[in-house]
């Protein structure tokens, strides 16, 4: 049995009568690290009486005091990051999000994907910051820490609203998504596209839709996946994909043929992270992964951990997104073979700050 540095055993399988909550991926929800006093189950085996409810998603709306955020990470790419929701309610269960969801007094669990905190004031902030006279163009990624195009965005449009901004500013901007909701703004993607100033990273786990239901159960398929990046490259939109994160023993040998299918489809340049579980997510994937894989659990668990220096997490720069030994470095190299393969090299971040501008101020008549 593994064990956790708190020295708690870790859930090795689904208990006879335990519940699954199908359409989450979390299936429990871990203590918050910020709390003194609060209630969870993050370990089956030692309660015999417990009910909690698949509650649907709640929508908690929050006037933020700013919306972008410096990235000090060398391993993220970028510079500026900014997100209109916090939580996901695509629950993908490997998520490095999930823990910032215990600065809000949520878990990182079951929370992350049922209370999702929307930043109404979002658009205003995001005004507010580009006319700042001290600020220098850069490219800002949208969506680095959740889904900018996850279900909430169909009822509050506040990622549109981001764009909107964007295009009268001419400030460039890159978003990762999962979600083909994207394409509600094509029109708007597309006005961006031909003045450079956009670029679209889909990410693509697995084509196993047995993998992908459990794995990320309220995104969309890898099907129409890549009829997004077709459709938005067929607009002039620049489209890559993203790979992450590999998992060997899951998903790791299905880089190839996502590479492929994707430059098929009109993606020009590629991205990749390895595993990588760190706080909360140890425990829930732990979980998550004896409950859905126990003939192969133990190999993948430890698999992710020759990668890691014997742990399943590495908070160093330059390794923790990429791993270091055998496992990783063979990922590593088939990433770059492939890439150059189906010509997936392009400059994800080519684009254009020359064209930013401030609209003018009106200034008061009296």
């Amino acid at each position: 049995m593994q064990h956790h540095p708190n020295n708690k055993p870790l859930p090795t399988k689904k208990q006879e009568n335990e519940p699954y909550f199908k359409g989450r991926g979390a299936q429990i929800n871990t203590q918050n690290r910020f709390l003194l006093q609060e209630q969870t189950k993050e370990y089956s085996e030692g309660i015999d009486d417990w009910t909690e409810e698949n509650i649907h998603t709640a929508y908690l709306e929050d006037q933020s005091k700013t919306i972008v955020n410096k990235i000090d990470s060398p391993d993220v790419g970028l510079f500026y990051n900014m997100n209109p929701y916090q939580g996901c309610e695509h629950g993908c269960i490997y998520c490095y999000a999930r823990n910032t969801h215990e600065y809000w007094g949520y878990s990182a669990g079951l929370d992350f994907e049922r209370k999702i905190i929307v930043k109404k004031n979002a658009p205003q902030l995001l005004r507010k910051f580009l006319m700042h006279p001290k600020w220098k163009c850069t490219p800002i990624g949208l969506s680095g820490n959740t889904d900018c195009y996850q279900p909430a965005e169909k009822t509050f449009q506040l990622t549109r609203q981001l764009l909107e901004v964007c295009n009268e500013f001419n400030q460039p901007v890159g978003i990762i998504s999962k979600n083909a909701g994207i394409l509600r703004d094509k029109d708007l993607l597309q006005e961006m596209g031909k003045k450079k100033l956009v670029s679209v990273l889909i990410s693509i786990t697995s084509l196993n839709e047995e993998l992908r239901r459990v794995m990320e159960p309220r995104t969309v398929t890898a099907l129409q996946r890549l009829k997004v990046i077709q459709s938005l490259s067929k607009e002039g939109i620049r489209c890559g994909v993203m790979l992450g994160p590999m998992i060997p023993g899951l998903n790791e040998h299905e880089m190839q043929r996502i590479m492929k299918l994707a430059s098929e489809h009109g993606a020009s340049f590629s991205a990749y992270t390895f595993i990588r579980l760190n706080g909360a997510i140890k425990i829930m994937f732990h979980d998550w992964l004896y409950k859905n894989f126990p003939d192969r659990a133990n190999k993948v668990w430890h698999l992710i951990e020759q990668a890691h220096n014997g742990k399943v997490n590495d908070s160093r720069f330059g390794l923790r997104m990429r791993g270091e030994g055998p496992i990783s470095d063979l990922i590593r190299q088939q990433f770059i073979k492939y890439s150059q393969l189906y010509q997936l090299t392009a400059n994800r971040w080519e684009l254009d700050c020359s064209k930013f501008k401030q609209p003018a101020m009106q200034g008061k008549l009296f």
